[in-house]
Parts: C-alpha cells; structure tokens; sequence
C-alpha cells in the first residue's frame, strides 16, 4: 500500500515544472519630460499628475456630473464591456478546471429476458451496478497552469478594457456637454444679435422714409438682419442633434438635456500638473490592457512547447454490480481498477512546431502592440499640452478681438447716426463684431474640449 502512494506522489511532486518563458516586461523608452510642457511648467520631480484626480473634482458642473454618473450607469458600450469581463472569468474558470482530476459517478439496472429457443431455455436476468471513476491528466510540464496564466492575463485585460471605457465615457459624455453649452451660447448671441439688428433695421427705415437716408441703406440693414436670422434655424438644428447624441450616451432614447452652468462659467483646475511621464505606464488603461494581452501571449508559447512532451493521464474507477439488489454492497459484488497511461507524440507533420511558431509570432505582436501603445500615450500627452496652452493663449486674443470689434461696431453706428459715414461702415464692422463674438465662444469650447483630452490623455476618468 505504501508502495502504492509513493508511486501516486512522485508524479506530484514532479508537477511544479513548467516550460515556456516566464513574463518580463519589455523595456521601453521612456522620455524624462512630456514634449508640449510650457517654459518654467511643473518640474520634473513633480509626483502628482491631472490624471490622478477623480473625475468630479475636475468637472464642477453639478449638472454635469450628474449626466455622467447616469452614463457610467445606462451607457450600454460599458455595459457589454462588464460583460466581456463575466465572459472572461467563466474561460477562466473553464481553463483552470483542466489542472484538476475530473469525478464521475454513475448507476443502472438493467432487466433481459430471453425466449425460449430449441436449445435454450427460457431465463431472466437483472442486474444492478453503482460505480465511481476518476481521470486526471498531470500537469507535468505545466501546459495547464500555463493556460490559467493566460485566461487570468485575459480577465486583467478585459478589466483594464472596461476601465479605458469609462475613461472614455467621462471624456465623451464632458465633450459633448460642453459643446451643447456652446452651441446654446452661440443661439443666445444670434438672437440678441438678430433683435438689436432688427431694431437697427427700423430705425434705418424711418431714416429712409424721412429721406435721410437711401434705400441702399435699408438694404444692408436687412443684410445684417437676415445673417444674424439665418444663424438661429442652424444652431437649433445643431442643439437638438446634440442633445440626441449626448442621450445615447447616457444609454437614453433621444430627449431633452438639463443644463447646469452656462459655458462661460465653467471652472477649470488652477493648474495642470502632467506628473512623471513613467507613472503614465501605470495609470493608462489602455496600456495597462495591452501589457496584460502580452503576459497572456507569453503564456500561450508555453502551453504550445508543451505540446512536444508526453501526456500522463491517471485513471481510476470502483463499484459494485450484482444481480440481486439487496446483495449490491455485500460479498464479491465489489470491483476497482486502476491505471496510468503515456501518449508521446512521435510525427505531427510540423503541427506542434508550426504551433510554438505561431504562439512565439502572436507574443512579438503583443508585445509590438505594447510599445506602440505607449509611444502613442506619449504622443497624446504631448498634442494634449500644447493644445490646451495654445487654446487658452488663442482664447485671450480672442477676447481682445471682441472687445475691439465690439467697441468698433459702437462707433461706426454712432458716427452714422451722426451722418459722418455710410451704413456700408456699419454693416462691416456688426458684421465682425457678430463673427469676433461668435469665434469667442468657440475658443472657449476649445479650451475646455482641450481640457478634456489632456485628462483623458494623462489616464484620468476610470478612477471611481
């Protein structure tokens, strides 16, 4: 018996091999500063980056926040990603069964009854049976936990999958709200534009009629009426589309959007600290995925070279079988067995080789793919920079362009009224004050909409 279980446990203790190579992270280069950083930004030894921060400290709009904590909710690209990640842990589950014995049980009984023939007799038989039976492959050389390590790698991946979705949600549900703001600014100066023109038009008109002025003036006056008229049809058109894509985030039919702020009173952060470009590894999911498809890559290779060594199989079984029921567990009814066996592969016509090329190729490809994710990481970090600093640069200038456009425009209509110029004047400078105001609002979009993406960009909006 000793005998017995010493030959039950060598193979055992002989299991912890395993063949393939172990995971190491590939080396990359890593730059010691973002490309984009403004003279005398945040130093390099800085620690804290945007990204690290929660996604309702960055986005002060309540109203905000509340579409986005509905999206993280309904979204439904979210939803199908949790599901992948229910998916992923049944394969899981299904793949490490396979390091474990499989168990089976069974009973029967069965009654055959002959007829009489002319040299056999009539007879009846029964017979009842119970019996148990187990197999088990050894992991000898590891194939199976081999295979674990990559459906674990897989879950991890499919995780960090549903994470990149939420950070791109936050970013698209703060994007489209923050161009909904806008496009409802935009409205608001069409139609003020629209009724101070059409103000400007009547009196023009009463000018005309007095014969003050000509009929080419009336003309131009209806110019600026009509302009500004034609911008509000458009806008309306562009709220209620925006409106539409901005519920389907939020997993809603098509409907109306509560609004919170107005554009100009969003808050941004006081400062945009980047952090280490090296911490950026560890906070990007999509990158985080990427590494993770590559530990399963790694693994496959040595599921795929244990393919080229023998399988041991050990199995078992026991029961009883008897013809009398009430004699099933008593006297000789009784019967086991047990055996091992080896099966080697001797000619595969280059399947097996082929295979550990395939599983080697797919790794380098895993691994391509994870050097070129973070390459464009650093890239987006890098464009997202320097259009936040050149959107909130481009925005101050625009302001200054208003203002002067403004004030011009308020004196070309004085100096009509006072009859020292034509309408011809007016119509020009309404006409860039109308599209200097206008170009202002969009520059404030831009500035927040670059907000975003350098949030996104750094790795934010997943943390909850």
């Amino acid at each position: 018996m000793r005998n017995c279980l010493a030959l039950l446990c060598a193979p055992l203790l002989l299991c912890g091999c395993t063949v393939g190579p172990n995971y190491k992270r590939p080396t990359v280069a890593v730059p010691p500063m973002y490309r984009g950083l403004a003279p005398g930004g945040a130093p390099q030894a800085e620690t804290t980056s945007l990204g690290d921060q929660k996604w309702w400290d960055i986005f002060q709009d309540e109203q905000l926040r509340t579409l986005i904590r509905t999206a993280l909710q309904q979204n439904y690209d979210l939803r199908i990603a949790a599901s992948r990640i229910l998916e992923a842990k049944a394969q899981l589950g299904i793949t490490r069964a396979d390091q474990f014995p499989t168990l089976s049980a069974g009973a029967g009984i069965g009654d055959v009854r002959t007829s009489q023939s002319k040299f056999l007799p009539a007879f009846e038989t029964s017979t009842g049976q119970v019996n148990l039976s187990a197999a088990w492959e050894l992991d000898f050389w590891g194939k199976f936990r081999r295979a674990t390590e990559a459906a674990r790698a897989n879950l991890l991946a499919s995780e960090w999958a549903r994470q990149e979705v939420v950070s791109t949600l936050v970013a698209n549900v703060a994007s489209a709200y923050f161009q909904l703001r806008a496009l409802d600014l935009e409205l608001e100066i069409s139609k003020r534009t629209f009724d101070s023109r059409q103000e400007s038009l009547r009196l023009t008109q009463i000018l005309a009629n007095g014969g003050a002025t000509s009929l080419l003036d009336v003309r131009q006056a209806e110019q600026l009426v009509f302009t500004a008229g034609a911008e509000i049809p458009a806008l309306e058109q562009q709220i209620e589309q925006q409106e539409n894509f901005l519920s389907i985030l939020l997993g809603q039919n098509p409907g109306d959007i509560t609004r919170g702020e107005t554009l100009t009173e969003q808050r941004q952060p006081s400062q945009v600290p980047p952090g280490l470009p090296s911490s950026l590894l560890e906070r990007r999911p999509d990158i985080r995925q990427a590494e993770e498809q590559l530990v399963a890559a790694n693994a496959e290779i040595g599921v795929a070279r244990a393919a080229y060594f023998p399988q041991i199989v050990l199995s078992g079984g026991g029961g009883f079988q008897s013809s009398a029921l009430t004699n099933l567990f008593s006297g000789p009814a009784g019967a086991w067995s047990f055996g091992a066996s080896l099966a080697q592969p001797i000619f595969t016509g280059g399947r097996l080789r082929s295979g550990v090329r395939l599983a080697e190729a797919q790794q380098q490809t895993a691994a391509l793919f994870y050097q070129q994710s973070i390459q464009g990481a650093f890239r987006s970090v890098s464009d997202a920079l320097v259009a936040y600093r050149k959107t909130r640069e481009f925005r101050a200038q625009q302001e200054l362009l208003f203002q002067s456009a403004e004030d011009a425009a308020r004196l070309s209509h004085m100096r009509y009224m006072g009859g020292a110029t034509g309408y011809l004047e007016v119509l020009t400078n309404e006409t860039n004050a109308f599209s200097a105001e206008l170009g202002l609002a969009q520059a404030r979009l831009n500035e927040l909409l670059a907000l975003v993406q350098l949030y996104q960009a750094l790795g934010g909006g997943w943390q909850q």
